[in-house]
């Protein structure tokens, strides 16, 4: 749900949507890593002259608010076109990462500086933020079959650069939100840097956990907010005073 992580698939296929994406409202919550409330959201996503619009926005008690965009186009297969992320304070940009998949560009401004730099995209292959989340909907079969898939990743350290992830399925976990419990597929997201590049970059893991059984939709996120360097959040598709820890289910019925 944040925008966190950009992914290229990579290989001579894109991504097919299992079936199209259509309008949606939520409110899901941002939290720390130990479950403790940070701030409130709402989650918009509606088609729009034949494109899915997805707009995340947090709203803190302080007046910050941080707000993620995309644009994608799913037919005849998922692409991404556009990805955002800004947060501000009263009005006044504090941090702003700006992605635009048709001219293969990127934008930073970060401490009232600005950066630009072309990156290497795949039309169809390339996504960013919740397009991840997007990605592994339609990918759920063949990672609950145990197939780890190789993708590619655009991190910000500032500056985007390319990086290999391996993704894969990692268990079946029950999670209290709401005063229920749910059951979702946990996938992780593992960047796969060359030794050397270890000593010198600092890249997390990226967790997504899907609804089981089907349809696989978003239930859970953690990770770095937006550069590998940032705190490790967690967001929860449904907005609690706390957020509590997943519980694995030891069985093999991953459906």
């Amino acid at each position: 749900m944040a925008g966190m992580l950009m992914v290229a698939i990579g290989g001579s296929w894109a991504v097919e949507p299992n079936e199209l994406e259509g309008a949606t409202h939520g409110y899901p919550g941002l939290y720390d890593i130990s479950g403790r409330k940070l701030a409130n959201g709402e989650f918009r996503q509606w088609v729009e002259d034949g494109r899915l619009h997805v707009t995340i926005t947090y709203r803190f008690p302080d007046g910050k608010v941080w707000e993620e965009k995309s644009v994608f186009r799913q037919q005849p297969e998922m692409l991404q076109e556009k990805w955002s992320w800004r947060e501000s304070k009263e009005g006044k940009t504090e941090r702003e990462f700006d992605l635009d998949f048709v001219d293969g560009t990127a934008m930073t401004h970060i401490n009232g500086k600005d950066v630009s730099a072309k990156i290497d995209i795949e039309p169809g292959r390339t996504f960013a933020g919740f397009g991840f989340t997007l990605a592994l909907s339609n990918l759920h079969d063949r990672l609950l079959k145990g197939e780890t898939i190789e993708l590619k990743a655009i991190g910000f350290t500032p500056k985007p650069r390319v990086v290999g992830v391996n993704v894969f399925q990692a268990g079946l976990d029950r999670i209290e939100m709401g005063g229920r419990v749910f059951r979702g597929s946990h996938f992780i997201v593992r960047p796969n840097l060359p030794a050397i590049a270890k000593l010198f970059i600092r890249a997390p893991d990226n967790h997504i956990w899907l609804t089981n059984p089907r349809p696989a939709t978003f239930l859970r996120w953690e990770g770095p907010i937006v550069m590998p360097s940032d705190p490790i959040i967690r967001v929860d598709l449904i907005s609690d005073e706390r957020s509590h820890q997943t519980e694995s289910i030891q069985t093999a019925d991953h459906e």
